[in-house]
């Protein structure tokens, strides 16, 4: 077929095909709610183990806690307020009238507090540019630097220089079905257009890529300009959510919408936290529950609060824990379920958060979730950080869902939208002049 076929794949990698899956989902939940019940049991009784693997974990699982929760003393200021308030009888929550929720239940916290001032662009859409540009560094040298470098050893073109054009595109997680159609594509158009340059590869690879990850409108459906909008944020742990939910609701705060947050990850230890924590940041309210409640009772009383304050934009934080499908299909059904009943009239989306350094598995992860949950849009975090971030072409070529935010810096604002045309003229290093109108 082509090298790379010949020269990496073997049929023991065959054997190990149905092994892949697995090492995807193989991050856990931070302490499981059975497990946050006996912690302080297991500390007590620690001395009567001899087992040294038992000890670190009980370590470790306090160094985790203690570096997430935030100082409470920093946000002593009186314009921070916290707020509890009670759901009222006559709401219905899963076909039951609510009357056991105490004070203590239910909390929605306001903030008033400034917005932390963070670097902004302002340059623009060569300011925006220039941004994903630099963010793109790493894919951009594993990418653009070594096709240049192989084209600069053929005098025209030929079979052997898609072949290893092909080697290229895989190894820098194009992935094998996406470098299959972008280099047919490619040597269809080099036929019928006769071209012979090896120096023009470069410039009619990148216009195909563009096709390729240039959706039909009828296939962009996330839009969250409608209002109201209630936005289930899913992913597995460790890819980045709680940040991305912290980044967007900073990123619509600015655009002038009203935010509330929803602590919907009630199981993993430090979520709510670390939600708070960039509540603050973005100067938006928060509704959550303690933590092992009903993640749906959570998304309840936020839809209550919501229509109550007349909020235009709703993002929840989920559970990540896919590796148990079927608990999260029912989780995720049952708060689809709450939001169709009393909510009809929000626009419902679902974003998938995945982190760009994992490569192909980000890909999986994306096909796992996309079978247990209405996957409008996708986020792609930590692309500043990898060298593989030819895997957006996959996620929108073999999946058909638009990509709508990237992640290419740590700051509040690096959270960017996603444009075809930038981010393929910045891995293939196509830069634009600034003097063009």
């Amino acid at each position: 077929m082509f090298k790379w076929l010949k020269n990496v794949l073997n049929p023991e990698d065959n054997e190990k095909k149905d092994d892949i899956i697995d090492e995807v989902f193989e991050d856990e939940d931070i302490i499981s709610t059975e497990e946050s019940e006996i912690i302080s049991e297991e500390i007590e009784i620690i001395e009567d183990f001899t087992q040294d693997e038992i000890i670190e974990e009980v370590i470790d699982v306090e160094e985790i806690v203690e570096d997430i929760t935030y100082d409470e003393d920093t946000y002593e200021d009186d314009k921070y307020i916290e707020i509890v308030e009670e759901v009222s009888v006559d709401a219905t929550y899963d076909g039951e009238v609510i009357d056991d929720f105490t004070q203590e239940d239910v909390i929605i916290e306001e903030s008033e507090e400034e917005i932390i001032e963070e670097e902004t662009n302002n340059d623009g859409f060569f300011g925006f540019f220039k941004k994903v540009f630099t963010g793109l560094e790493k894919t951009r040298n594993n990418f653009t630097d070594k096709i240049n470098e192989v084209l600069g050893t053929y005098l025209t073109i030929d079979e052997e220089l898609y072949e290893d054009l092909e080697d290229i595109l895989i190894t820098a997680d194009v992935g094998v079905d996406t470098t299959i159609s972008l280099i047919n594509n490619l040597r269809e158009r080099i036929k019928n257009e006769k071209i012979t340059d090896p120096n023009s590869v470069i410039p009619l690879l990148a216009d195909e890529a563009k096709k390729m990850i240039t959706l039909e409108e009828s296939k962009k459906t996330f839009d969250p300009k409608k209002e109201p909008t209630i936005v289930l944020v899913v992913g597995v742990n460790g890819v980045g959510k709680t940040t991305t939910i912290g980044k967007l609701a900073y990123k619509y705060k600015t655009q002038g919408k009203k935010v509330l947050l929803v602590a919907a990850d009630t199981f993993r230890a430090a979520a709510t936290e670390q939600l708070q924590e960039w509540a603050k940041r973005a100067n938006v309210d928060i509704v959550h529950h303690s933590e092992g409640s009903d993640p749906a009772a959570v998304v309840f009383d936020a839809i209550q609060a919501a229509k109550a304050r007349d909020i235009d934009i709703v993002l929840c934080d989920t559970a990540g824990r896919l590796h148990n499908k079927a608990n999260l299909m029912n989780e995720l059904e049952k708060m689809y379920r709450i939001i169709d009943k009393n909510f009809p009239e929000a626009n419902k989306e679902s974003l998938i958060v995945l982190d760009a350094t994992t490569g192909q598995n980000a890909l999986l992860q994306a096909r796992e979730f996309k079978e247990v949950a209405n996957v409008t849009g996708i986020v792609i975090t930590k692309l500043d950080g990898t060298a593989k971030g030819g895997i957006v072409l996959p996620l929108i070529h073999e999946l058909q869902i638009p990509v709508v935010y990237i992640g290419v810096g740590e700051k509040i604002d690096d959270l960017q939208p996603f444009d075809s045309n930038s981010f393929i003229n910045s891995i293939f290093g196509i830069e634009i002049d600034e003097n063009l109108s």
